[in-house]
């Protein structure tokens, strides 16, 4: 494990604050600590339902291991603050949840384009517009891949309950730091206000990432460059006697804007894209169940992965042959799995809680011929086991 700084001193530290163990929680509290255990000492937001716990918890949380808590006067100067932090050196995130996450779009991009590692926790809520402000919802699959303008790369992940939202939010900061880019994770509000039983584990069980650093005075000279082709490139951070140039304007690989050369922005724009594409191994996961030998696949996603799962699990009880595809990261959609699982089914429903979002990613992969269904629910309440195991009744 790597945690810069005093690495001993952090390890002794986070044993005596949080002994392993089985605790009680919410999900937004889950991700406070999963953010914690990965190194995260700075936190920049604005309360908003239901993501304000995670503030709650990092401004109580982050001052006992030296970490530094900021509420800002509003959700834009929340994620500026956060990508500011990020260049000094220290892990940044910032919590949302939707009218929040619009205003902090056109940041997310010069996040992006300055290649800033930060994660984003977008808490979905019921919309358009300030909609249910106290109720979950699955609403923003395609405001996280599309929701800042231009061409750009976007890694987003979506845990499925409170223990996983801890492991995610590790994930999300180790993704970030390796690949040197912001990261979205969608949660919602039906997790992060359940409380359930979350396991802390020892910090020795922790794998914890940090970005590569220029290793002489060249590499520091381009800090978007790619000395190592992997299309990442080392991060000179302020304040460590470089002089580093950091534009959101299309800019050279020593950081020098130049929006006037068709090469350079072709040159910048590919490379981001090439390091997300060729660093697949980095970041895509998904989990499977009975997908050996199901005839109908049920894919869904975040909250609704759990009562799709329940439903499953009844419906191969009645002998009907079904299977769960789960993708944790969605974005970028795990599309090569699919193509293989389309061609073994005759079925797929595609349960989520919004009209039809992520439905449309799997169409991309599967088929014609192969019958696509989604089961769809809005109105801030989940879908049961039930109303999905009568649509599974209903194709097999």
């Amino acid at each position: 494990m790597i945690i810069r700084g005093d690495e001993p001193g952090q390890i002794r530290l986070i044993r005596k604050l949080y002994k392993p163990g089985n605790y009680f929680m919410q999900g937004d509290e889950a991700v406070s600590y999963g953010a914690i255990f990965a190194g995260c000492r700075f936190y920049a937001g604005y309360p908003i339902t239901p993501a304000s716990e995670i503030a709650e918890t990092m401004a109580r949380e982050l001052p006992k291991v030296s970490g530094y808590y900021i509420q800002m006067e509003d959700e834009i100067g929340s994620i500026a603050a956060v990508v500011g932090a990020s260049w000094t050196g220290l892990k940044s995130m910032t919590a949302t949840s939707g009218p929040g996450f619009s205003l902090m779009q056109e940041n997310l991009g010069y996040a992006i384009m300055t290649e800033t590692p930060l994660v984003l926790v977008d808490v979905q809520r019921s919309g358009p517009s300030t909609g249910q402000a106290t109720k979950g919802a699955q609403g923003d699959f395609f405001q996280a891949r599309w929701g800042t303008h231009g061409d750009h790369p976007i890694i987003a992940v979506s845990p499925t309950s409170g223990q996983d939202a801890f492991w995610e939010t590790i994930r999300a900061f180790n993704i970030a730091e390796k690949l040197r880019t912001p990261v979205v994770m969608l949660f919602d509000g039906v997790l992060a206000h359940t409380r359930e039983l979350v396991r802390i584990p020892d910090i020795e069980e922790v794998e914890i990432a940090y970005r590569k650093l220029p290793a002489n005075e060249e590499e520091a000279k381009l800090p978007f460059g790619d000395p190592h082709g992997d299309g990442v490139p080392p991060m000179p951070l302020f304040g460590h006697g470089y002089f580093t140039h950091v534009t959101g304007s299309t800019h050279k690989g020593d950081g020098l804007r130049d929006v006037y050369t068709p090469e350079v922005h072709d040159k910048l724009v590919r490379r981001l894209h090439r390091k997300i594409e060729q660093n697949k191994s980095v970041y895509e996961k998904y989990e499977e169940h009975f997908s050996d030998d199901a005839e109908i696949l049920v894919v869904s996603w975040g909250v609704t992965a759990r009562p799709a799962l329940g439903a499953v699990l009844k419906a191969r009880e009645e002998g009907i042959k079904v299977g769960l595809f789960v993708p944790k990261t969605v974005h970028p959609f795990p599309g090569e799995r699919m193509r293989e699982l389309g061609k073994r089914v005759r079925a797929i429903l595609v349960p989520e809680m919004n009209l039809g979002q992520m439905i449309l990613e799997v169409e991309r992969y599967v088929n014609d011929d192969v019958v696509l269904k989604g089961v769809n629910k809005i109105g801030g309440v989940p879908l049961t086991v039930e109303e999905i195991l009568r649509e599974i009744r209903g194709v097999a």
